[in-house]
């Protein structure tokens, strides 16, 4: 697992900033390590990469000493005991609009009695000799995060957070637009007092906070680190290489 106890530092509400991995190859991995960031999350939601690579990916970049988060592809058992099977250090789980679905992606993420998850013996066990190792590590740092990315989970935020085994809510502020009809609108009021009322009551909950920084820019980090949010995805690793490849390119005179 990765060196960094990301678990303790959600829980103490410390900043912790990673990033965004969309490309399935173990360079962009190798690359973004380089940066300092504390974590990176694996998208097998919006991405190509599939579950071969994933794994490829989460060695990649535990061997850097950072954490390896998967955002799944869906509040599903399956794919998220594929994937903590395949040694990642927490999931991020999509589109969590109650209480009941967070208490099904906590029981699809431990195992009994805490949750029901299947007992297989993969990477994340050792390959057979380390489950009693692992299943102890789950209970003490694997990590679960609900992302809030509707006005039903806004609605329900304080029963999402109150599921014992959720670390964490992340926003998801595309698909939370897109739920009050205006997608991409987040300055229409409605959209930003859907947000500001996830902040209260995160920070009245004592809950780790996230927001995905999509622009490659310091400042709009600055201004969600102000805000109070403490788990920061900071861009993607295609933005990164874009924006500033365009940004000097622009400077070319033909």
């Amino acid at each position: 697992m990765g060196k960094i106890n990301l678990k303790q530092k959600l829980k103490n509400r410390e900043l912790t900033i990673g990033s965004w991995i969309t490309i399935g190859h173990p360079a962009i991995a190798e690359i973004l390590a380089t940066a300092n960031f504390e974590w990176l999350v694996i998208d097998i939601e919006h991405t190509t990469i599939d579950l071969s690579m994933v794994q490829v990916l989460i060695t990649t970049i535990q061997s850097k000493g950072i954490a390896a988060i998967v955002r799944v592809s869906k509040n599903e058992e399956v794919i998220i005991k594929r994937v903590l099977d395949a040694g990642a250090d927490g999931i991020i789980v999509p589109m969590v609009c109650s209480g009941i679905e967070a208490e099904q992606a906590v029981q699809y993420a431990k195992y009994p009695p805490e949750g029901k998850r299947g007992v297989g013996l993969a990477r994340a066990q050792q390959y057979g000799i380390g489950f009693e190792t692992y299943k102890e590590w789950v209970k003490t740092d694997l990590v679960v995060i609900a992302q809030i990315e509707h006005i039903d989970g806004i609605n329900d935020l304080e029963n999402i957070l109150n599921v014992e085994g959720i670390d964490g809510a992340f926003i998801g502020p595309y698909d939370l637009s897109g739920s009050l009809g205006i997608p991409g609108k987040y300055d229409e009021p409605i959209v930003v007092a859907a947000l500001e009322r996830f902040k209260d009551i995160c920070q009245k909950k004592g809950m780790a906070m996230g927001f995905h920084v999509i622009d490659p820019e310091f400042d709009r980090l600055k201004a969600k680190i102000d805000e109070g949010y403490n788990f920061l995805a900071f861009s993607t690793d295609f933005l990164f290489m874009g924006a500033n490849a365009r940004k000097n390119t622009e400077k070319i005179k033909f």
